[in-house]
């Protein structure tokens, strides 16, 4: 990849805009009564009509076979290497959800969950609970739990999800996950992965004890699983190596939350629906040179094995396609952080296609349909997500000439 310092002096300012669609999850394998993927079984007009005139490709995130997650899969198409520049998934939910986190402090991200009598978990997700029963069981958290020595804050995310963070004195971040990762499984224990983090783990199993007894008459929601552990990062920051004016328009804490790491503003709006963030869009559009746009339930129905729902919500958004071209970007990108084949119901290390239109300034592949068979053969060919951004840059015509 070429080094951010290397784009920050080749970048410059400009009137041109540029729009990054990530559709989460948006890759597939084949599958369903025709074996294709959720992607290739959509209909979408609005997609394939610009893919006539688009160049295709596929991503990788962070490398062959490497199944990434989402903080990864967004540090790349935002410029970033992810091996370089790691950010656990804590920090990434307590930027999301507005924890002000100092040096020194541990945040980690919680899935409540359901376990079994025998401590067993059942549920990762337990059920994905209502938001609004995440925000109560926060609250009593909160008010409950008394860790000695230590600051600890529980705020909700969404659904199942929130974010805890921890503060107090000598405390280290590198500490394993909680999560199972699967059902069957009972939580792993927190362990410190060094022996400066031996104190951290032990405040964090205290946590982890306390929570089960607290929770325990809360079903299905009865136990907590964390991951992500980590401290706050030092990013170079978006706008200054871009020179771009940036925007985050997400629904999901986390995507906000990254997106704030890297110096983006976050857009706020009413509403949840793909419709609200474009009107969001809509908006804030003569503001902002570059806008990113997030759509989560792509991922959310593949991790469920909802093939039907992935396919509505990829038929969803290219039905409101045509008011983000009328806008006029000048450089459009759809793609995803990651592939979550509905097969799988998880995160897999297929590599996401990708669509960059540019009206007068693609190279057109000439293909029908935005699809992962013509990604496979697109002009694009089969790079590093790390590549988007600089390809987006040079589209817009915000990179000047390297070397004499």
């Amino acid at each position: 990849m070429i080094p951010l310092d290397v784009l920050g002096k080749l970048s410059r300012a400009g009137d041109s805009k540029i729009l990054l669609v990530v559709l989460d999850g948006l890759g597939g394998t084949c599958g369903g009564e025709r074996n294709v993927t959720e992607l290739e079984e959509a209909k979408t007009p609005h997609l394939d009509a610009i893919a006539v005139h688009s160049s295709l490709g596929l991503l990788e995130m962070v490398a062959p076979g490497i199944t990434p997650g989402s903080g990864p899969g967004h540090l790349s198409l935002f410029g970033y290497d992810p091996l370089k520049y790691f950010i656990g998934r804590g920090v990434l939910s307590a930027a999301g959800v507005g924890l002000e986190m100092k040096a020194g402090d541990i945040a980690a991200r919680i899935n409540f969950c359901t376990v079994d009598s025998k401590g067993v978990v059942t549920d990762r997700r337990a059920g994905r609970i209502p938001t609004e029963t995440c925000v109560s069981l926060c609250e009593k958290l909160n008010r409950e739990l008394k860790v000695p020595g230590t600051t600890v804050v529980v705020k909700p995310e969404r659904e199942h999800r929130a974010a805890v963070l921890f503060r107090g004195e000598g405390l280290d971040q590198r500490i394993g996950d909680t999560d199972p990762q699967r059902e069957g499984l009972a939580p792993l224990p927190a362990k410190a992965a060094s022996p400066e983090a031996e104190k951290a783990a032990g405040i964090v199993r205290e946590f982890i004890t306390q929570a089960g007894r607290i929770l325990a008459s809360d079903k299905p929601a009865n136990m907590v699983l964390l991951r992500g552990f980590d401290s706050p990062p030092h990013l170079p920051q978006f706008p200054d190596v871009f020179k771009l004016k940036a925007a985050c328009v997400a629904v999901y804490p986390m995507y906000r939350g990254i997106s704030r790491l890297v110096g983006m503003d976050v857009a706020e709006f009413e509403g949840e629906r793909i419709e609200d963030e474009v009107k969001c869009i809509e908006s804030i559009w003569k503001n902002h040179d570059f806008i990113y746009l997030h759509v989560k339930k792509t991922d959310s129905y593949g991790e469920d094995g909802n093939r039907a729902g992935k396919v509505h919500v990829i038929e969803e958004f290219d039905a409101l396609l045509p008011r983000l071209l009328a806008l006029k970007p000048s450089v459009l990108a759809v793609t995803g952080d990651h592939s979550t084949p509905a097969a799988l119901k998880a995160h897999s290390w297929h590599p996401s296609p990708v669509l960059l239109y540019a009206e007068g300034l693609c190279r057109p592949d000439g293909h029908k349909r935005f699809t992962e068979s013509n990604c496979s053969r697109g002009c694009l060919g089969h790079l590093s997500a790390t590549s988007l951004m600089p390809l987006m840059l040079a589209h817009a015509l915000r990179l000047d000439k390297y070397g004499a």
